[in-house]
């Protein structure tokens, strides 16, 4: 049996189509999500798969997928539900268990209904606002508010008690006075954020923005996530499909974007000797070298822990895009997130060899306008006219 089962047409579709087992779970349960409802992929297939995922967003995705289910199909999510069950893996309570509780969940439903958000942009050091607001029973609303830093965590949290006219105006007053728009999101996409940043502050540092989990648990009342499957893969699913175009360099998101100069140096600097190697002289074979570099420096810094940060940001980024009506860039964004998501060679993606180039040429830039600024420790009085004379000259330019 386990024979036939390896040499399931479907299944072989399945992986044809990009899916491996291999895969975590987490990037797992994203491919077959985005790979449902697609022509020649078989829910069959998808329900054998999930059933081998040990993790219990397999068993949501299972479940969801028994709802609309019967026959065939419904049999093979039920087996996979077992499968699971047997790994300890209990399915959400949706069936015939939540009808016992079906009071509860309608609460809870209500109440996750109220709670809103709203989000900021991320601005050019990976800093951004996020909101999350419920309903008071006394009137009113009470807003979790939290200044996230990509670099440094969470940075700052409180609670404020507001009346829904002092929010209102508070959000206005804030883009007003910060010139970027606060944009309406899913609760749950922000209480994310909020706790992926929490986990990532230094431990020396959260004793300074107080306590977050405290301020989080008034307003909500399940554990803190700690993995998200992001809703711009299903929103936007079609142009994550897709190549992301180098276009959305010119976006603000992308163009005020900054990979730690720290991080970037030894490539730059790599780059440097590369290019006025004495040893190697012709032009073709410099360049070669420097390429290496290049791809060396997209590899190691789109995979891992970095890959991860730019493939988060990413997505971020195309959530935020989505809702104020920049579609279309929002989808290249997307689609750059799925690329990493995925695992795909960065280096032979053209979007990412142009965002390593642009940062690394950034960079460059910067070191050797550095250079021309700083005066030798010895110049001769031509020399030093003239140091003087360019800065003036620069100077009357800006």
């Amino acid at each position: 049996m386990s024979i036939l089962r390896e040499t399931n047409p479907d299944d072989a579709k399945l992986r044809e189509a990009g899916f491996d087992p291999a895969l975590a779970p987490a990037d797992a349960l994203a491919k077959l999500r985005e790979l449902k409802g697609k022509p020649g992929i078989a829910d069959l297939a998808i329900a054998r798969a999930l059933g081998k995922i040990a993790d219990a967003g397999a068993a949501a995705m299972l479940t969801e997928m028994e709802a609309g289910a019967a026959g065939a199909i419904r049999r093979e999510v039920r087996r996979a539900l077992y499968r699971l069950k047997q790994h300890g893996i209990d399915a959400p309570a949706s069936t015939a268990a939540a009808a016992s509780t079906s009071h509860d969940n309608a609460t809870e439903k209500r109440e996750k209904s109220e709670k809103t958000a709203m989000l900021s942009p991320i601005d050019s050091e990976g800093a951004r606002i996020v909101w999350i607001v419920k309903p008071r029973v006394q009137g009113g609303v009470i807003r979790l508010w939290a200044l996230i830093s990509e670099r440094e965590g969470l940075v700052g949290a409180q609670n404020t008690g507001l009346s829904r006219r002092e929010l209102k105006s508070e959000r206005e007053e804030l883009e007003r006075r910060a010139q970027v728009k606060l944009v309406d999101a899913d609760w749950s996409v922000a209480d994310f954020i909020a706790c992926e940043a929490w986990r990532n502050t230094p431990e020396s540092r959260r004793g300074h923005v107080g306590n977050f989990l405290t301020l989080r648990s008034e307003l909500i009342a399940s554990a803190p996530p700690t993995a998200l499957l992001h809703p711009v893969y299903a929103e936007l699913a079609a142009e994550a499909a897709g190549e992301p175009s180098v276009e959305l360099l010119k976006e603000p998101e992308l163009l005020e974007w900054r990979i730690p100069d720290a991080i970037l140096k030894p490539y730059v600097e790599e780059i440097g000797r590369a290019g006025e190697s004495v040893i190697v002289l012709n032009p073709l074979h410099k360049q070669e070298r420097v390429n290496a570099v290049i791809d060396r420096a997209t590899e190691e810094l789109l995979t891992g822990d970095n890959g991860r940060a730019v493939q988060r940001r990413l997505e971020d980024i195309a959530y935020y895009m989505a809702r104020v009506g920049r579609r279309t860039q929002a989808g290249w964004a997307a689609a750059a997130a799925a690329r990493l998501r995925d695992g795909i060679d960065a280096t032979k993606v053209l979007f990412f060899q142009a965002f390593i180039r642009t940062q690394l040429g950034t960079v460059a830039a910067a070191e050797q306008q550095k250079a021309e600024d700083e005066p030798r420790l010895i110049m001769t009085p031509a020399e030093a006219m003239r140091a003087r004379e360019a800065r003036e000259a620069r100077t009357r330019r800006r």
